[in-house]
C-alpha cells in the first residue's frame, strides 16, 4: 500500500520543511515537493490543504493505566475547597452505590480558595462515609489521605513506622490519615479491590492518548509491590492480540531489590517484546517526593517549612546497589528525583558505573526524570556525564506559583532549566507524568515556549532566559524522547526509513502566536501510515 501526503508543511527538522509524504506500508519512503511525490504511483493521495504536519509525540514519561484508572474514579481536580471535596465524594458514593472503596486524586491544598488551606485528614474524610474506607491522592501522586475506615484495615497505629515514609500524626497522637511516599503501599494492600478493569483502563487512556497525537508512551505502570507480574501479563495480552496501536515501553519500578532479581530471571528473558509496539524499557527507581508535597528531598530545610527537607524514598546504599546490578544486565535505569540533594545523590550513582567503565559515556543512557530543583553546578555535572533528561514543562502551571517560596529565588532561577540543559547538548525529553497532569502536548510545549501558566501568568515567563524555541521543545517530544528509549534510528522524524507516525494539526504551530499554541488540536493521528484518529 502506496501512500502520498501532499500540499501540507512537514517538518522535517530545525528550519527545515518539505510539501509531501510518501508512505509505503508503513515507513515513509520519500519526502519533497509536491512533484517529488507525484512522480510514484500510488495507491491513495491525502490531500492535506496547507495543513502542519509533525512527528507524533512521545511521552517519554507517564503512568499510563493510573491515568485509565483517573478517568474511572473521582476526579478532584478542579476542588477549591476542602468543603467542595467532601460533597463530591459523597456525590460519588450515592451514584455508584456498589462500590466498596471510594478512591479519588488530584486534590490540591495550595488551589483552595474558601475555607482551610491545609492538607486533608481523617476527619474530613469522615464526613464523606465512615462505612467505606476512602482514598484520594494528591495530585502529585506522593501523599494521601484517608478516612478512619482504611487506616483501620491496614492496622496502623501511632506505632507503625515506613522506611522511606512517613505516617503522619495528628495531636491526640493517632494518625491523622495523611501518608507519605512508601508509607502509603500500607494502605493500598489493605484497602478492596478497585472497581475497575485493569486492561479496560489501559485501552481508555490509549485511546486519548492517540486522540490527542501522542503515538509512543514511556509509561511506569509495574508498580513495587507483589502483583507486578500480573500487569506484565495484562500488558502482553493487550499487545499478543493487538489491542491498541499505541506504542508502549515499560518503566518498571522494581526497587526492592528482591523484586527486582526475580524480574533478571523471569520477565527480562522473555522473547514477547518485538521492540516496535512494546518494549522491555527501563528500571524506575523513585529518590524522592514532589515538591508540592514537601517530599522532594532537599539539602536545606524548605522555606516555608523550617525543620522539613523532604523524604528519601530509597537510600543511597540501594540506589547505587539497584544502579549497579542494573548496569551489569545492560539496563537502562530512569530515577525519579525532583529536589536538589535527591538530584545528587542519582548523578553519584550514574557517575560510579562510569567511572568504572560499565557505562563508558552514559551508554545506557541512565536518566533523571523531573529533574526540577537543580543548581548551576548540578547542570554541568549532568552535562559533563551525559545524563539524560525527562521533563515535564506542564509542571510549571503550579510550580511557578510555588517554588520560590518553598526553595527560595537564587535556586528556584536554576531550576527547570529546560533550555539551559538543551543548549548543552543534554539529551532531554517531554512527558506529562500522567494523570499528575493532564497528557495534553500542547499544553507541555505552550509552558516549555513561554515560560507561562495556562491562565498566562506571569506575564513575560517564568525566569524567560529558560523559554525553549518551538521546535527544539517539538524536537524534545519527538526525537529526543524516541532517543530516551534507544529508537532514534526509526522513529521521532520524517524522513526516509522511519515509521509513518505523525499528525497533522489544526493550526501552524510554527507560526501561531505561541500564547495560542494550548489551544491547537489534533486533527487526525497516523500510526505506522495508517490514521488511527480523526477529529
Amino acid at each position: 500500500m502506496k501512500t502520498a501526503l501532499v500540499n501540507g508543511k512537514v517538518y522535517i527538522h530545525k528550519n527545515h520543511f518539505q510539501e509531501a509524504l510518501l508512505i509505503e506500508n508503513g515507513i515513509i519512503k520519500k519526502v519533497g515537493t509536491n512533484e517529488d511525490i507525484k512522480k510514484h504511483s500510488v495507491d491513495k493521495i491525502i490531500n492535506l490543504e496547507g495543513k502542519t504536519v509533525i512527528p507524533a509525540f512521545n511521552d517519554s514519561h507517564l503512568h499510563l493505566i493510573g491515568l485509565g484508572s483517573f478517568m474511572n474514579t473521582l476526579n478532584l481536580k478542579e476542588a477549591k475547597s476542602i468543603e467542595e471535596i467532601i460533597i463530591s465524594g459523597r456525590k460519588f458514593i450515592e451514584k455508584n452505590k456498589e462500590i466498596k472503596a471510594l478512591y479519588g486524586r488530584g486534590w490540591n491544598q495550595d488551589n483552595f480558595l474558601t475555607g482551610e488551606k491545609r492538607l486533608l485528614d481523617r476527619h474530613d474524610l469522615d464526613k464523606i462515609s465512615t462505612e467505606i474506607p476512602i482514598v484520594l491522592d494528591r495530585v502529585c501522586g506522593h501523599l494521601l489521605v484517608t478516612n478512619t475506615k482504611a487506616i483501620e484495615l491496614a492496622g496502623v497505629d501511632e506505632n507503625t513506622g515506613v522506611a522511606g515514609g512517613t505516617i503522619e500524626l495528628g495531636e491526640d497522637g493517632k494518625p491523622n490519615g495523611i501518608f507519605t511516599e512508601n508509607a502509603i503501599n500500607l494502605i493500598y494492600k489493605a484497602m478492596p479491590e478497585k472497581n475497575h478493569d485493569i486492561e479496560k483502563d489501559f485501552l481508555k487512556a490509549s485511546k486519548y492518548a492517540i486522540s490527542l497525537g501522542i503515538t509512543s508512551v514511556q509509561s511506569c505502570d509495574i508498580l513495587n509491590n507483589d502483583d507486578y507480574n500480573e500487569i506484565f501479563n495484562i500488558i502482553h495480552h493487550i499487545y499478543d492480540n493487538k489491542k491498541t496501536k499505541l506504542r508502549y515501553r515499560h518503566q518498571y519500578n522494581l526497587q526492592n531489590i528482591n523484586y527486582f532479581k526475580n524480574y533478571l530471571e523471569t520477565e527480562f528473558q522473555s522473547d514477547k517484546y518485538d521492540e516496535k509496539f512494546l518494549s522491555k524499557g527501563a528500571l524506575k527507581l523513585f529518590k524522592d517526593g514532589s515538591l508540592g508535597a514537601r517530599t522532594a528531598l532537599m539539602h536545606k530545610d524548605y522555606e516555608d517549612a523550617p525543620g522539613l527537607r523532604g523524604v528519601e524514598a530509597l537510600k543511597d546504599e540501594e540506589l547505587q546497589d539497584l544502579v549497579n546490578l542494573a548496569t551489569e544486565y545492560g539496563i537502562q535505569v530512569v530515577v525519579h528525583a525532583i529536589g536538589d540533594k535527591a538530584i545528587d545523590s542519582v548523578i553519584n550513582a550514574f557517575e560510579k558505573t562510569i567511572i568504572s567503565g560499565k557505562n563508558k559515556n552514559n551508554h545506557l543512557r541512565h536518566g533523571i526524570v523531573h529533574c526540577q530543583i537543580t543548581n548551576k553546578k548540578q547542570l554541568n555535572r549532568i552535562a559533563k556525564l551525559n545524563i539524560a533528561v525527562m521533563f515535564q514543562p506542564i509542571f510549571l502551571d503550579y510550580d511557578s506559583r510555588i517554588v520560590e517560596s518553598r526553595v527560595g529565588k537564587k535556586l528556584a532561577s536554576t531550576s527547570y532549566a529546560f533550555n539551559t540543559l538543551y543548549n548543552y547538548g543534554v539529551h532531554i525529553s517531554f512527558g506529562t507524568d500522567a494523570p499528575v497532569e493532564d497528557i495534553n502536548p500542547f499544553h507541555n510545549i505552550y509552558c516549555a515556549v513561554t515560560r507561562q501558566r495556562i491562565d498566562g501568568n506571569p506575564k513575560g515567563g517564568f525566569y524567560s532566559e529558560e523559554k525553549m524555541d518551538v521546535q527544539d521543545a517539538i524536537d524534545a517530544y519527538t526525537i529526543g524522547s524516541a532517543y530516551n528509549e534507544f529508537k532514534e534510528d526509526f522513529k521521532g522524524r520524517l524522513k526516509t526509513g522511519y515509521v509513518a507516525d505523525l499528525i497533522v494539526l489544526s493550526d501552524d504551530i510554527f507560526t501561531i502566536d505561541a500564547n495560542k499554541i494550548k489551544d491547537i488540536e489534533v486533527e487526525k493521528t497516523m500510526i505506522d501510515g495508517v490514521f488511527v484518529y480523526e477529529r
